[in-house]
């Protein structure tokens, strides 16, 4: 018999590319990031059910008994999704935050984002570097993309975001992915570089440069599918990761 006091939520998360790294078939921080996020309303239950890679038992007594509270909790908990992908993303600019390096990763991080599809992570203890090789399946979209992409990287180097991360597009890889398989690298709309220094990302910065970095891929992707109907209007080249 159901309990109507819980429920149960699974999650199936994109198909990892071969050089993500995942820790008991998720992210790095994943865990500790749902804690955080959920407290004693959530309860990870091990092992997920079959074809997911997570299940949570929600108890819903144990949400607030106030409404507009209520809702809050249970939006988070919808984007379940965005906090298991963006813990490690969120990990890593935490640290540098403080000026230091997460303890135990590699020199390059691959993030999964989509499926078999990576973005790639280089922290230091004074900057992160970010690294997308943008990909698409229309011929039109890797046209549009590509055009659109070097518009962005002008317009922000133009506009003088001062406290923006700086951006970089390249139709070759940067430097940081040097050694990274050729596979991770098929890029047909070239690759774009955030630097992300310590004063993106202080107190509530943080997540605003969390959600913009792993949306990136997402917004360049609207922006692809509405230009036949609209033209880029100049401001959605200057807001993205302007803390």
């Amino acid at each position: 018999m159901r309990n109507p006091k819980v429920m149960v939520l699974s999650v199936a998360l994109p198909l990892a590319p071969p050089e993500a790294i995942l820790y008991d078939g998720l992210p790095l921080g994943a865990i500790d990031a749902i804690k955080a996020a959920y407290g004693a309303v959530v309860q990870i239950l091990d092992p997920p059910k079959d074809c997911f890679d997570l299940t949570m038992k929600i108890n819903l007594t144990k949400l607030p008994t106030d409404e507009e509270q209520r809702n809050v909790v249970l939006t988070q908990i919808a984007s379940v999704r965005e906090v298991v992908l963006g813990a490690p993303l969120k990990l890593l600019l935490r640290h540098l935050a403080s000026k230091t390096v997460a303890p135990n990763v590699d020199k390059l991080v691959a993030l999964v984002h989509r499926p078999n599809e990576s973005f790639f992570l280089a922290p230091q203890a004074d900057k992160v570097t970010v690294v997308y090789p943008m990909r698409f399946q229309d011929s039109i979209d890797i046209v549009l993309a590509t055009s659109f992409l070097q518009e962005f990287v002008e317009a922000r180097r133009t506009a003088a975001l001062n406290n923006a991360p700086s951006c970089m597009w390249s139709p070759v890889p940067p430097l940081e992915l040097k050694g990274v398989n050729a596979d991770a690298l098929d890029a047909n709309a070239g690759f774009v570089t955030f630097v992300v220094f310590p004063r993106h990302v202080e107190g509530r910065k943080l997540d605003k440069t969390v959600w913009s970095l792993l949306t990136f891929h997402a917004y360049v992707s609207y922006h692809v599918k509405v230009t036949p109907l609209f033209s880029w209007p100049g401001f959605i080249f200057i807001k993205f990761v302007d803390p």
